[in-house]
């Protein structure tokens, strides 16, 4: 399936919300100050945050429309161009051309869909003969390192793990030292789904942090942040905590198929800058996919 086939898919709910909210707005005649209100209050409740719903209230204000001008067609032009511009300079790219040893670690809530991911990513590097070893540190639950396991083999992925119990940032050491001594081009560590108002939880995170650095000062070289879109704004509250103990570098967003304000993703980047590595659309395979940020605004809106 094509990617921008795949994206309206998986964006459907968000686009019908959009499409519907708006219709809805230009039903009637009104006086354009009431019509940029609807939109930014509509914006609000989609999810884009008051932020960017009040950017773009000012922009189709700056825009001196008549009345007879302001209308559905000059919205959505305004609309994809503007979302594309917040949007586009975060791309970040799952594969890069970089090489030597890179650990990448995995971190967010419970429920988010990090384990998953992390099997998604595998088979994405594996099309493009990566060297990858997965490390379990989510050691507080078998079932997420079993869950782990299956993606692994199913993907023809080394995974180093402890038993249930272990220490968390034990599991990222050796894991690493795995990664260095055979030669690996990636080294991926899951973590348990730490609730971030946990603080025991996330002194856990930071040790492991520390811990990989014991063995490479770089490491990790990448933390991506996993969120899931149905959460609405609760992920910024997530990025919030999360930051205070590391540098996030990017960003994978999942679940955008499941809800009807893919809006929050526009929230976040306008808020945090923060990259935007991939998101994911549907549960099978090839439903995470590299963000591309025209393709998402276009999405959006068909």
């Amino acid at each position: 399936m094509g990617f921008l086939k795949n994206l309206k898919e998986g964006l459907f709910k968000s686009s019908k919300n959009i499409s519907e909210g708006i219709s809805s707005i230009f039903t009637k005649t009104k006086a354009n100050e009431t019509l940029l209100n609807e939109i930014e209050e509509f914006m609000i409740e989609a999810d884009f945050g008051t932020s960017v719903a009040g950017k773009f209230k000012g922009i189709l204000a700056n825009q001196k429309y008549s009345e007879e001008e302001l209308k559905k067609e000059n919205f959505y032009k305004i609309f994809s161009a503007e979302i594309s511009k917040i949007l586009k300079p975060l791309e970040k790219n799952i594969i890069d051309e970089d090489t030597g040893l890179k650990t990448i670690l995995i971190c967010g809530v419970n429920g988010t869909g990090k384990t998953t991911t992390i099997g998604k990513l595998c088979k994405l590097y594996n099309e493009q003969n990566k060297k990858i070893v997965i490390g379990a540190a989510d050691t507080f639950r078998a079932a997420a390192i079993d869950q782990l396991k299956i993606w692994c083999d199913k993907n023809q992925t080394e995974m180093i793990h402890s038993p249930v119990g272990s220490d968390p940032a034990s599991v990222a050491f050796k894991t690493l030292e795995y990664a260095k001594n055979n030669q690996k081009d990636l080294c991926i560590i899951d973590t348990a789904g730490r609730l971030h108002n946990k603080k025991n939880l996330m002194e856990e995170f930071s040790k492991i942090i520390r811990v990989l650095k014991k063995i490479d000062p770089d490491a990790p070289q990448e933390t991506w942040i996993v969120l899931d879109a149905t959460t609405g704004q609760n992920a910024i509250n997530q990025i919030d905590e999360f930051k205070k103990i590391t540098n996030i570098t990017g960003i994978i967003m999942t679940k955008l198929d499941g809800t009807a304000k893919g809006g929050v993703l526009v929230a976040i980047a306008d808020q945090f800058k923060i990259p935007i590595v991939a998101i994911g659309v549907g549960e099978k395979e090839d439903h995470l996919n590299q963000f591309k940020a025209d393709e998402f605004a276009q999405a959006l809106i068909n």
